[in-house]
């Protein structure tokens, strides 16, 4: 018995090294929010079991958590490098899939055709405006700054203020509301399923999008020409790499020990 109860240790020990390991090499990921691995106990026992005779066979790897907590924001100078200070997600939709993603991670740029999108040409979601820049619906749409006005005017640039408003400006002075940044937020943030390129999925677990305008209720307002670092800490990581390097070095000699005590026993009837 005690092998087994050592050996989910063992596994649990390089569960948790695994856990950190990725913690560590997204340190420098825009948008990165850490995880953290929670245990729990194993008790053998049934209801005619004497309590006082309840032994536990191990662990098990119970949950990984992730920690939404706001990491440094950066400066970069661009435009829509955009950066959400408070509880938010930026809203993407893939055009080819059309599948919907959450991220914190607001390293956008335009494309030829003047869609907001990042790095792997998602297009980021904005809310509808009127002709006085009001936000007329809560149904998320792609950004978009037309390459023309309705004058004929070329487009010249863009810029994205504190409550999120879109502006595109064009050669002939004028500046036009395109629409304002969607953000998402979620009961249970930590539901979210992880996609890869720092992108999240709603999932029955973290519960349907909330979709508001910046600066509302609980959402963050919008930092234009900044960027939201990873929130990991080195040391705390580096700490947690020894403690976990331990816990796998102490059930390793737990196992050698049984192994030896085994052995001893088979050695009685030589």
């Amino acid at each position: 018995m005690s092998f087994y109860t050592s050996l989910n240790g063992l596994k649990n020990a390089q569960t948790e090294l695994s856990v950190i390991a990725n913690n560590l090499a997204n340190a420098e990921t825009a948008g990165f929010k850490k995880s953290r691995i929670n245990f729990a106990d194993i008790v053998a026992s049934s209801a005619s079991t004497n309590p006082k005779l309840v032994k536990g066979i191990g662990s098990t790897v119970q949950s990984i958590d992730q920690n939404f907590s706001l990491g440094p924001i950066q400066q970069t100078g661009a435009a829509l490098d955009l950066a959400i200070n408070g509880e938010g997600f930026f809203v993407k939709v893939d055009p080819v899939t059309a599948k919907t993603f959450y991220t914190r991670n607001g390293n956008f740029t335009l494309d030829g055709a003047g869609y907001i999108v990042d790095t792997a040409g998602s297009r980021l979601q904005v809310l509808p405006v009127n002709a006085s820049g009001a936000v007329t619906s809560t149904t998320p749409q792609d950004g978009l700054a037309p390459l023309t006005n309705g004058a004929g005017s070329d487009f010249v640039a863009v810029t994205v203020r504190q409550d999120g408003a879109v502006m595109a400006s064009y050669a002939d002075g004028s500046i036009t509301t395109v629409g304002v940044i969607a953000v998402a937020n979620f009961i249970a943030p930590t539901g979210l399923l992880q996609s890869g390129n720092q992108n999240w999925q709603a999932t029955g677990l973290s519960g349907t999008a909330t979709i508001g305008q910046p600066g509302a209720a609980r959402f963050g307002t919008i930092l234009s020409g900044s960027l939201e670092q990873s929130n990991v800490d080195i040391a705390e990581e580096m700490v947690g790499l020894i403690t976990a390097q331990r816990y796998f070095q102490a059930n390793a000699k737990a196992i050698d020990t049984a192994t030896q005590l085994s052995q001893t026993i088979i050695n009685l009837r030589s």
